[in-house]
């Protein structure tokens, strides 16, 4: 069992993290969906964010190795190596996954920590859970449509929220204003 389905496993049993809770609703997608058969699509009333499913496999054609290691395995990118750290122009950060939109440009702050940070986001476009990969406890952060790992969520970021939203540039992508 890999680490992604036991928090799964843990957290829908036990402790489900506060950004999942909610009535769900699943269907799989039939021959009239412009989806694959093998895509699991959920609806969550309190987010109306369509989630999906989609097999290791179609993942590992769709992205690159190293979105593959950053969204489905939870890597992290080595700091200072994401063109994204420079981007300055209006527009919105989305999910390199499945481009559900995260961030807005004007949320983007430079935390000097070699990551693109984020003192906010688009609400109910992100879940998160409790990762202890680090032995302490840290809250990690997904994309709330394709589950994609984008990084970690800290209580040093500037106001008006006071949290910087640590994200793997390799997990963004920018779409200009």
């Amino acid at each position: 069992m890999n680490r992604r389905t036991f928090v799964k496993l843990f957290a829908g049993t036990v402790a489900a993290p506060t950004a999942v809770l909610g009535i769900q609703k699943t269907l799989l997608a039939s021959e009239d969906s412009k989806l694959p058969e093998s895509v699991q699509v959920t609806m969550t009333e309190d987010q109306q964010v369509e989630k999906i499913e989609i097999s290791n496999s179609e993942w590992k054609k769709r992205l690159s190795s190293e979105e593959y290691r950053i969204l489905r395995k939870a890597g992290t990118e080595r700091a200072f190596t994401s063109k994204l750290n420079d981007e300055k122009r209006d527009g919105t950060y989305v999910c390199a996954g499945c481009e559900l939109p995260l961030f807005e440009s004007d949320k983007k702050f430079d935390s000097g920590t070699g990551w693109p940070s984020f003192f906010d986001v688009i609400p109910g476009h992100i879940e998160t859970s409790t990762d202890f990969k680090l032995i302490y406890p840290r809250t990690e952060y997904h994309c709330a449509r394709c589950g994609g790992h984008h990084g970690h969520v800290f209580k040093d970021g500037p106001a008006p929220t006071g949290l910087r939203y640590c994200n793997n540039g390799v997990a963004l992508k920018f779409v200009a204003a």
